[in-house]
């Protein structure tokens, strides 16, 4: 299995790529079943997320092609609208599918999901949603059942934002009789992607970018030949937050600042001076960060994703500073490890907060990476630590972040990924 062996206490420099984003790119992916031609998508991460979902597209009966940052999709063969456990338990977003499957087919059986060993992330908004839209669920041997002769739109309204259950049911909405509002839709960036995607095949959705989406269906959908994924502002914020924590200066390039507001907002607060450019940001630090409090929140709100990286940055910021997590409650997995660095943090579970003294000194540890984002995290404290540091099931990572040991090394970071 393979481990980093990560060697800290270096500044970083010079020049980043980012990466497309994949939690762009798998709903792109998952929407070709709507697609009536061949689609190919261009700036696609090369991620162990995105194989799963061609190998999933292809017992469909798609083609699927990868090479060279794009996936060539044909979806006009697809005559099984199945999704097996094997690959479902392997990744959340599998269950996409269940959507545009019944959209396309009136019927789908898909697996309940599996994905990163942290928290509940029940799919029943997902379900919920659907069932508005007429169409009968029933739970088999741990598979969902969904059949509808025809769906029919309808007004949905979410208990709270959801991203999956959004693009679910927009995907299954598109081409349902009559028209269907989305309230406390889901606004980022990608979902966002994702309505352009449908309304550039011939879906009619509007207020894409808010909280409350319409869609009008259509009788049937055409196709387009080629999309680019947005980049991935989680691996963005992931770099400004590595080098803030280490200090030095990089430049990453291939970005969209206006996904980033809030947390190049937050990370000005903690004395980070960034230079922002149209489609790039500069990143500079020696390393005298402040403590800032945070709370996550869906888009624009700062990001769960980021919530980790952004507790090992206060850990070495001077003062105490503290945590709220509004989205994934129990989503602290990764503070026993930062703890075994040096960190001092502390999590109330009642009110999903955590409490960290800042100014720690961190000493090189083996480590265990426990879920994707928790595994960028241990990265970057370990590029604080001193001496030499393991950080092991880095598989978590490879799910989210393209290569991101070869990246980090061209910028200074002494980081090997060894079996």
């Amino acid at each position: 299995m393979d481990y980093f062996e990560i060697e800290g206490k270096n500044q970083l420099s010079g020049d980043v790529q980012i990466s497309g984003a994949k939690n762009a790119v798998l709903p792109l992916m998952v929407a070709s079943i709507l697609n009536n031609d061949q689609l190919t998508i261009s700036n696609v991460p090369n991620l162990s997320d995105s194989i799963t979902m061609a190998n999933l597209l292809r017992g469909m009966g798609s083609e699927v092609e990868l090479s060279d940052g794009k996936i060539h999709i044909n979806s006009q063969s697809i005559n099984d609208p199945y999704a097996p456990y094997d690959l479902v338990r392997k990744m959340r977003a599998s269950f996409y599918v269940l959507g545009p499957l019944l959209s396309k087919f009136g019927e789908a059986k898909v697996s309940l999901p599996g994905g990163c060993a942290w928290g509940p992330r029940p799919v029943d908004f997902h379900i919920k949603g659907i069932e508005k839209l007429g169409a009968t669920i029933d739970l088999e041997d741990g598979y969902i059942i969904a059949k509808s002769n025809k769906l029919k739109g309808n007004k949905i309204v979410f208990p709270k934002i959801s991203v999956g259950a959004t693009g679910n049911v927009l995907m299954a909405s598109v081409l349902a009789d009559g028209d269907t509002e989305i309230h406390n839709a889901a606004a980022e960036p990608e979902i966002q992607q994702l309505c352009h995607f449908l309304n550039s095949i011939g879906a009619k959705i509007s207020g894409v970018g808010t909280n409350t989406l319409q869609i009008q269906g259509v009788d049937s959908l055409n196709s387009v030949e080629n999309i680019a994924v947005i980049p991935d502002r989680i691996e963005a914020g992931t770099f400004l937050m590595a080098v803030a924590a280490t200090g030095g200066e990089v430049k990453l390039n291939k970005v969209n600042p206006n996904h980033l507001e809030t947390v190049i907002s937050y990370l000005r607060h903690a004395n980070v001076n960034l230079d922002v450019g149209d489609d790039n940001i500069t990143v500079l630090s020696n390393g005298d960060i402040n403590s800032y409090n945070i709370e996550t929140n869906e888009y624009p709100g700062f990001p769960t994703d980021l919530q980790a990286q952004w507790m090992l940055l206060m850990s070495v910021a001077s003062g105490d500073s503290t945590i709220k997590e509004n989205i994934y409650f129990d989503r602290f997995n990764h503070v026993p490890e930062l703890n075994r660095l040096g960190c001092n943090i502390d999590v109330d579970l009642k009110t999903a907060t955590a409490s960290i003294k800042g100014k720690r000194k961190l000493i090189s540890a083996d480590l265990t990476s426990t879920d994707l984002r928790a595994s960028a995290c241990l990265i970057i404290a370990a590029l604080c630590a001193e001496g030499t540091s393991v950080v092991s099931r880095v598989y978590h990572i490879d799910r989210g972040y393209d290569k991101i040991e070869e990246k980090l090394s061209k910028i200074g970071a002494r980081i090997v990924r060894k079996k």
